[in-house]
């Protein structure tokens, strides 16, 4: 059968479950092995589509339109595998489901309980990943253990073990060793108190993998050994990564992680080839040149919202033997500073998406600056429609153009609601959503970045160009290089007379990987290195 790997928390968030999980993915694939990957998150909504990047981080789209966990998008980087809608569940869907059957009666003459019929649904939830195309599956837990949220979870993973047999099922458990500078000293209590609640709820970890900025002594691993109940050779030294977060699998391999759960779980393996990671590694710690990219956003001051968009201009610039340098600039603050101090000497702006009309007017300042200074530009989902509003405005002359999602009174709505959407009401999962085909038009900037005519990439928006405004906008020297296939819709637009400037109204981020940089990205970055 399918074998299972889950991985929880310990001690605090943020410690890079999501991370290591993709990593342990990449090193056991490198095995010879097919590997599927899922997060359970512990929110009550039935997934963080309606969130606020603020309040959740990015919002990663997969192919069939599920909107989902941010660290889906780590396990598609690291990993070959195709993330989908049941690769991310949280406690808001499940109870969703639960609902759904007993109203259809499914549970009639039964009360319906958190157990046997919330766990029950969960493990539903992570057998749906099994099958012949998966060697292992690593079910990650959103959260630590002690969060009330998480218990269910935990319960069933428990009775996952219990059902399917522990030489199939492994337990990891990520904790914190924090060092104390005041007394000198690394501390294992709170990793104790950790991995004694995941014992109370019936769970016994079988790999301790410890984050610390401390080496770990073999003393301190004894002791860990002792109260955890964790065999010496199963506690991992995780030190902390910087700046490279493609380097953890490196760390893992070198303690011998993979080896450990390849023995625990009796995997046949074929081969162990990590070459072409380390080549990327090779050129992303050793670059021949650099390039500094403005990123101008509405978000800047969350780490995780723009996530995917900070790793493809990585990915861009290995495939030009390039670091890459970002500069983020949050929109409003070109507003009240002007464009010049905030972008003067940047080689490339990039403006991503978003929704609403906060900060808007700064991003169409930094996309006309882009374009009167002929500096590669790239403009993502509301970066395009952003471009298209500047492009309107000051190339066309159209005064007060603007989009309907930003003012719906507007004498020009260059930008408006797509046709589909003007009978929609409710907010989740509605917008279009995931991968739709795209026709690339030949002689054009976009058709020499992918070398094709038809691609497909992955959408999330409401809002559209306006074809009633194609016909200007051509007479003004903009091409439209890329279009559904009943041309509709316009996907790409880019400048002719322009060194580099493309908008896409898709989210190509959520297709690049460190070892295969999504094309335009990579173009980017090329045109950012020679402006």
């Amino acid at each position: 059968m399918t074998k299972h790997i889950f991985v929880t928390g310990g001690v605090v968030s943020s410690l890079g479950k999501g991370l290591n999980s993709a990593s342990i993915g990449m090193l056991l694939e490198s095995r010879g092995l097919k590997v599927r990957l899922q997060k359970f998150d512990p929110y009550i909504n039935v997934d963080p589509g309606t969130m606020s990047p603020y309040e959740h981080g990015e919002v990663y789209v997969t192919d069939d339109g599920a909107e989902t966990d941010l660290d889906l998008g780590h396990y598609e980087r690291f990993t070959n595998t195709a993330t989908n809608r049941y690769c991310n569940f949280t406690t808001g869907s499940i109870y969703h489901a639960v609902i759904m059957k007993e109203r259809k009666g499914e549970y009639l003459g039964k009360t319906v309980q958190v157990i046997p019929h919330i766990t029950s649904e969960i493990i539903e939830c992570i057998q749906r990943l099994d099958g012949p195309d998966a060697d292992v599956v690593i079910s990650e837990i959103g959260g630590i253990v002690g969060d009330i949220e998480n218990q269910p979870f935990l319960e069933a993973i428990r009775q996952f073990g219990q059902k399917f047999g522990r030489e199939n099922v492994l337990y990891i458990h990520l904790t914190l060793i924090p060092f104390l500078s005041a007394a000198a000293e690394i501390k294992t209590k709170p990793t104790q108190h950790s991995v004694g609640m995941l014992r109370q709820a019936g769970i016994q970890p079988d790999i301790l993998i410890c984050r610390t900025e401390k080496h770990i002594s073999e003393e301190v691993k004894e002791k860990l050994s002792l109260f955890c109940n964790v065999d010496k050779n199963a506690i991992i030294e995780e030190k902390d990564v910087k700046p490279y977060l493609y380097e953890i699998p490196l760390i893992l391999v070198e303690q011998g992680l993979d080896k450990l759960i390849i023995q625990k779980l009796r995997l046949k393996t074929n081969g162990d080839s990590i070459g072409k990671w380390l080549s990327m590694l090779e050129i992303l710690k050793n670059p021949s040149e650099s390039t500094e990219i403005a990123i101008v956003g509405k978000y800047i001051g969350h780490q995780s919202a723009y996530e995917s968009i900070y790793e493809s201009l990585i990915h861009g610039g290995i495939g030009n033997n390039a670091k890459v340098v970002g500069r983020r600039v949050e929109s409003e603050d070109i507003e009240k500073k002007g464009v010049k101090p905030c972008l003067c000497g940047a080689k490339g702006i990039l403006v991503p998406g978003g929704f609403g009309g906060r900060g808007v007017e700064g991003k169409i300042e930094a996309i006309r600056y882009a374009r009167e200074n002929k500096i590669p530009f790239f403009g993502i989902c509301l970066g395009m429609q952003c471009a298209a509003i500047e492009f309107a405005r000051n190339v066309c002359n159209l005064k007060g153009a603007n989009s309907t999602e930003f003012d719906i009174n507007t004498r020009h709505p260059v930008i408006s609601l797509l046709e589909e959407q003007r009978k929609i009401s409710s907010k989740g999962g509605t917008m279009r959503l995931g991968a739709q085909p795209c026709i690339l038009q030949a002689d054009t900037k976009a058709f020499k970045a992918y070398g094709r005519q038809a691609v497909s990439e992955r959408h999330r928006h409401r809002y559209e160009f306006n074809n009633e405004y194609k016909e200007m906008f051509l007479s003004k020297g903009m091409i439209f290089s890329g279009h559904s296939p009943n041309e509709q819709l316009v996907e790409i637009m880019e400048l002719k007379d322009h060194p580099w400037f493309v908008c896409v109204q898709f989210h190509p981020e959520f297709k690049s990987k460190p070892t295969s940089p999504h094309p335009l990205f990579k173009e980017f970055i090329k045109a950012s290195l020679t402006c």
